[in-house]
């Protein structure tokens, strides 16, 4: 089964066609069941899936951006479901424990908010996490207006030692951040 995926030309590469064609029907079927069965897709599923490159494979950003909708589809879907199961209650206090977890990181002073990458290791730039993490920080507590997708996108330099944080570790925490943002929007 064919998602139509533009696809990329000449000698460009794009994910893997075969691969995408199956994760997205697999994703179908998982949305689609009334009760998640084991082994079911989910939002953190979508977030964290990665297709091989292929010449003239399907076009990256195209695919990007619909794994960004299917992955809000599935935060919204496991929302619907704790509020029919257990009512709105249980869910903000969910939501409210899972952006509690954050907090921890967010209070932190800037340049202490992750450990720093290992010497002579390339990781991301301490001054541009912190400041994502002070518009994350007032996201949450202020109402400052943010995107999921301004999350998902984030763009860091990289660096080296005391000037660069531990990048999976900020991977981590972003995902995190996605998470949350996804089930609220």
């Amino acid at each position: 089964m064919d998602t139509n995926f533009p696809r990329m030309t000449g000698w460009k590469s794009g994910y893997d066609p075969a691969q995408v064609d199956s994760f997205f029907k697999r994703a179908r079927e998982s949305y689609s069941r009334e009760t998640p069965q084991p082994g079911d897709l989910d939002a953190r599923a979508v977030r964290t899936v990665g297709f091989d490159l292929v010449r003239k494979g399907y076009h990256v950003g195209v695919v990007d951006a619909a794994l960004d909708r299917l992955e809000d589809a599935f935060a919204k879907q496991a929302r619907d479901r704790m509020v029919a199961q257990s009512g709105e209650q249980a869910w903000v206090n969910e939501l409210t424990r899972a952006a509690g977890s954050l907090r921890g990181r967010l209070v932190r002073e800037p340049g202490e908010r992750f450990n720093r990458a290992e010497k002579g290791t390339v990781g991301y730039d301490v001054t541009e996490v912190d400041a994502l993490c002070d518009r994350i920080n007032a996201y949450f507590t202020q109402g400052q207006p943010m995107s999921v997708d301004e999350v998902r996108r984030v763009l860091f330099r990289t660096r080296k030692g005391e000037q660069a944080y531990d990048e999976d570790q900020v991977d981590a925490f972003i995902d995190r951040v996605v998470e949350v943002m996804a089930s609220v929007d």
